[in-house]
């Protein structure tokens, strides 16, 4: 994971925030000992999130933990263009009450520390690339699974998309035969990726999918709907590494079924052998972590 390397100069302490739309995870971290401060606050309105994480990092401040910079790994859509004048803005969006709010302009006043602001995948995808899954390869991608469903892809040396973010959650794939007569979870497009597969999605149609058995219909819609966007990346991009996180993979049989499915789908097109499959479509090896990680690395850039 991150460098246990000592030496006479310890690293800096950086801030880093993992915004999600349920909950916004807080943290101080230092390469050399990890996370050494950290909270979670739900995401609720802007004035009250916002503040809540700006008094966790001021308390740690008073106790002598003083970042140097800040990460923020968020949700989207946001702008991400430095050389914009509303960088750091989240964008009008499926989030109700967050668009114009500027996270990097926040905490520059409040903490007055340098900020870097990129998405929540964007952030976890560079941290699964220098830490953790997709350590070591040339190209990747990083898709989370939860309140939404966004991806992160990298390329040719840099994040694609760039001064922008992709917003493949909204991609369109094919509906499941058992799964017609769902209109969709997205309030703009509904029934696109996101609209179908996110967690939000799923407990609109089945409830909590932590009691869902292992053997229930909705494991196989949603392993469906995720094998197709793994299906697009690998014909698209050709990536060594396409990393599935987010709440739903906590479940431990769905990545198996999404390979499975993926290798219906591809029907032996690329040749791919079920070890390499196996080796392409993996989860975050930082685990939960991995946004908070990557609000370290943005700081870095």
């Amino acid at each position: 994971m991150m460098s246990t390397d000592s030496g006479s100069q310890q690293p800096p302490i950086i801030a880093s925030i993992d915004a999600g739309g349920t909950t916004f995870k807080c943290a101080l971290i230092q390469e050399e000992r990890g996370v050494i401060a950290g909270m979670r606050v739900p995401t609720t309105s802007p004035d009250e999130t916002l503040s809540s994480c700006a008094a966790f990092f001021k308390e740690q401040a008073r106790k002598g933990l003083n970042a140097s910079a800040m990460g923020i790994a968020s949700f989207g859509p946001i702008d991400v263009d430095p050389n914009s004048s509303n960088y750091g803005m989240i964008l009008d969006g499926p989030k109700f009450g967050w668009a114009a709010t500027n996270l990097k302009d926040y905490f520059e006043q409040a903490l007055s520390i340098p900020v870097a602001v990129d998405t929540d995948v964007n952030g976890a995808l560079l941290a699964e690339m220098e830490w953790g899954a997709a350590k070591g390869v040339d190209a990747a991608a990083y898709v989370t699974i939860g309140t939404g469903i966004g991806a992160g892809i990298f390329a040719n040396g840099n994040l694609i998309g760039k001064p922008h973010h992709p917003e493949f959650g909204h991609i369109r794939v094919q509906r499941h035969d058992a799964d017609k007569a769902f209109s969709g979870g997205c309030s703009i497009h509904g029934d696109c990726l996101e609209g179908l597969a996110s967690a939000t999605a799923l407990t609109r149609r089945f409830g909590n999918p932590v009691n869902l058995p292992k053997g229930h219909i909705g494991w196989d819609i949603e392993a469906y709907y995720l094998a197709q966007a793994c299906t697009a990346l690998s014909l698209m991009l050709r990536p060594s590494k396409i990393v599935l996180g987010g709440g739903l993979m906590l479940a431990p049989h769905l990545i198996g079924n999404v390979r499975h499915q993926y290798a219906e789908l591809m029907n032996d097109y690329l040749g791919q052998s079920k070890d390499e499959i196996d080796n392409l479509i993996v989860t975050p090896e930082l685990g939960d972590d991995a946004g908070l990680f990557g609000g370290v690395r943005l700081a870095k850039l």
